[in-house]
């Protein structure tokens, strides 16, 4: 595979992450606000509403999310940055039963999803973006990354269930298990000091 390289998502590379979301899956109903919005905000809005809120958040910044780009063309997304400001997490019950830290700690990242064009599938730019997104928390003053991946060590899980990334791709990036707070879910850290 030609060069592959990560950026943040700025306002310059709006149409870049477009390409992203639209390449296949639920990114483009989703434009990657699931995590953002509450419940009731998520089921009125529609998928243009979705799009007009990402792009107020990356125009206000600092940017929510990493892009992939193999050679100049973007192929993943993965959106990263401070729980708190993930509002969603505040109800998971998958972060409320598993995660050990304060959910108000702003020094405490989340990985919450990612997208990967369908046609960029199986190769490898998970791995890349998990580093990439935790450089951006160490050099967001993070003191730890979390992640609530889906637990694919020993079941086979569907392609729907992707979006969170799975337990084997962020253990062999070094993560570690904190929890197991459902069957099909694990929560995951790593000390960005």
């Amino acid at each position: 595979m030609e060069g592959i390289f990560t950026r943040p998502a700025t306002v310059g590379r709006w149409h870049d992450l477009q390409d992203v979301l639209n390449g296949g899956g639920d990114g483009k109903s989703c434009q990657c606000m699931w995590p953002v919005m509450q419940g009731a905000r998520w089921r009125e809005c529609s998928v243009e509403e979705r799009k007009s809120a990402l792009h107020d958040e990356i125009a206000s910044g600092p940017a929510p999310g990493i892009i992939a780009y193999v050679g100049d063309i973007p192929a993943g997304w993965v959106r990263v940055g401070p729980r708190p400001h993930q509002r969603r997490l505040q109800r998971s019950r998958i972060v409320k039963a598993g995660s050990k830290e304060p959910f108000e700690e702003t020094s405490v990242w989340a990985i919450t999803c990612f997208s990967i064009r369908r046609e960029y599938r199986r190769k490898g730019l998970t791995a890349i973006l998990i580093r990439a997104a935790v450089e951006y928390a160490k050099d967001g003053h993070a003191r730890s990354i979390e992640a609530y991946p889906i637990d694919n060590r020993e079941a086979k899980v569907s392609n729907a269930s992707l979006f969170v990334g799975t337990a084997t791709t962020f253990l062999d990036q070094g993560f570690t298990i904190v929890s197991h707070p459902t069957p099909t879910r694990i929560v995951v850290s790593m000390a960005c000091e």
